[in-house]
């Protein structure tokens, strides 16, 4: 995969930012407003819930170098994007600061589920990414709690969800699943949302032109959502939303920022499935997340 960082297009951020207005002009905004400044991890059970030699997409990489079957690289450089810096110093460069607030203000709860269903309409009938399009059975928005305190942030649809249009519903889905359960969380108490809305074919990782087009639509289901802590799961979700290019590895084991919310980046479930000894390193993931949102185990 081409790892050059690309030239941000002017057009594309005037086109999120059009889509955008639409959104709030299609809810009935005429003005808009002023923006303000202990229980034990089974991990035997876990790994016995799906067998690691099941077929797994090949986007979920490992810490310091890509898959081998991955065919892009899925460092982006994205106008709309805002650039995020981590609250710990790194050895290598950081992210960027450029902001940390969303740009407007919190909608009520009992509004927001009437503002993902006009981007999820606008998604559905997106026609950006033509291979995207002619290969997808369906676009897959995101499922959850409209009032989360904590979002999933994974990368594209599998089969599975390409299928039955709700993300991680296959054998990733599953182990996520079991890892909630630890957590003492279940899926309807968080919001899961992907990178990419289509399935990229063979499941490989979305390329850069596919992330430029969708990634407004995930970055507006934030400010809808603007949740309190947001969990990267793996190096797609974690360079693009933190507009980076360092290895989960690195990232790992600290807290970055996005626009007001705490990020923390691990694992994907899909490279789990492949790697059954990293579900301890994102089992301490978990734990340090749950210690700063205040959890118990």
């Amino acid at each position: 995969m081409n790892s050059e960082k690309i030239t941000t297009d002017p057009g594309q951020a005037a086109r999120i930012v059009r889509q955008q207005l639409e959104s709030l002009r299609s809810a009935g905004l005429q003005v808009l407003p002023k923006p303000t400044n202990t229980h034990t991890f089974d991990f035997e059970g876990i790994e016995a819930a799906v067998e690691p030699a099941v077929q797994t997409p090949a986007s979920a990489e490992p810490a310091q170098k890509p898959s081998p079957t991955s065919s892009a690289d899925p460092a982006v450089t994205l106008a709309a994007a805002k650039s995020i810096s981590p609250v710990q110093p790194q050895a290598q460069p950081a992210p960027r600061v450029d902001g940390d607030k969303y740009e407007s203000d919190p909608i009520p709860a009992a509004e927001r589920a009437s503002q993902l269903t006009i981007i999820q309409n606008e998604v559905a009938a997106c026609e950006a990414c033509p291979e995207l399009v002619a290969n997808r059975s369906q676009t897959v928005f995101g499922v959850g709690n409209s009032s989360p305190r904590l979002c999933f942030l994974g990368e594209g649809p599998g089969a599975d969800e390409d299928r039955m249009g709700e993300p991680f519903v296959g054998a990733a889905g599953q182990l996520l699943n079991k890892i909630l359960g630890a957590c003492k969380m279940k899926r309807e108490d968080v919001y899961i949302l992907n990178t990419v809305k289509c399935r990229p074919p063979g499941n490989r990782n979305p390329n850069e032109q596919e992330l430029c087009n969708c990634w407004g639509f995930a970055q507006r289901q934030l400010e809808v959502l603007q949740p309190e802590f947001i969990c990267c799961l793996g190096s797609v979700a974690a360079r693009t939303l933190l507009q980076t290019k360092m290895s989960v590895g690195k990232m790992r084991g600290q807290f970055f920022s996005y626009r007001g919310s705490r990020v923390v980046v691990t694992y994907h479930p899909a490279y789990l499935l492949r790697n059954p000894d990293a579900k301890r390193k994102v089992w301490d993931d978990m734990k340090m997340l749950l210690k700063e949102m205040g959890i118990q185990l």
